[in-house]
């Protein structure tokens, strides 16, 4: 009886040990239990960080730089050419006219050296270059003979001014003494010469003269001068 016993107690071990056994070798579905889990699901049923996270591109993949520039040479931008503006033609030189009181200005004016001289100024106010022919012609309050003219002064050409340009005529009031009173005046007539020496009439000039001149009938005036020293020499 007792034999019994203690032959089923060891039975019941025996089963016992066994079916440990079996559990710890595998399951039911004869599975192997040492092989690692395919996947681990978290409670939501979505795949762990582990199972889902993509290995990072190498960023010196040729797939991601910039596509290679095209090789070829570009040509170079070209500016587009301007024609320069034609030249203007330039304008005809006007043909030069006598100069007259009409188209010039004249002054008179009293000089320290030499001494008794005053000087005579005209000035091209026209647009046209002017003649200056020969001398001018001159009267003292209404004189009846025009004053002397000095022949030795006479230029080699005829002065010419441009507009704006002027010329000079020297005048000496006195010559050498002869004891003759002077004449004191206080106007002097401007007459302009044509080409022929003959008076422009129609042009004829009224001048101021300074304050305390005297003249006599010794006294000169020079031919047209391009230059006021010139004027002044005699």
């Amino acid at each position: 009886m007792r034999s019994n016993r203690i032959r089923t107690t060891v039975l019941a071990a025996t089963t016992l040990l066994a079916a440990l056994s079996l559990t710890a070798c595998g399951g039911d579905d004869g599975t192997d239990a040492k092989k690692p889990a395919q996947a681990v699901q978290d409670v939501s049923g979505s795949p762990t960080p582990e199972a889902t996270t993509a290995p990072e591109k190498d960023s010196t993949s040729p797939t991601d730089t910039e596509p290679a520039s095209d090789s070829k040479p570009k040509a170079p931008a070209t500016t587009p050419r301007t024609e320069a503006p034609a030249a203007k033609p330039k304008p005809k030189p006007k043909t030069p006219v006598t100069c007259t009181g009409a188209n010039t200005k004249v002054t008179v004016t009293k000089v320290s050296r030499p001494i008794n001289h005053l000087l005579l100024t005209v000035t091209n106010t026209g647009d046209r270059p002017c003649y200056a022919y020969h001398a001018p012609m001159l009267r003292f309050d209404g004189a009846q003979a025009v004053f002397r003219v000095l022949q030795d002064s006479k230029p080699q050409a005829v002065v010419t001014l441009a507009p704006g340009q002027a010329a000079y005529a020297g005048i000496g009031l006195t010559g050498e003494p002869t004891g003759q009173k002077p004449y004191p005046s206080k106007h002097l007539g401007v007459t302009f010469a044509d080409r022929n020496d003959g008076p422009i009439n129609s042009a004829s000039t009224e001048l101021t003269l300074p304050a305390g001149t005297y003249w006599d009938d010794n006294g000169f005036v020079t031919y047209w001068q391009s230059e006021m020293a010139d004027a002044l020499t005699y």
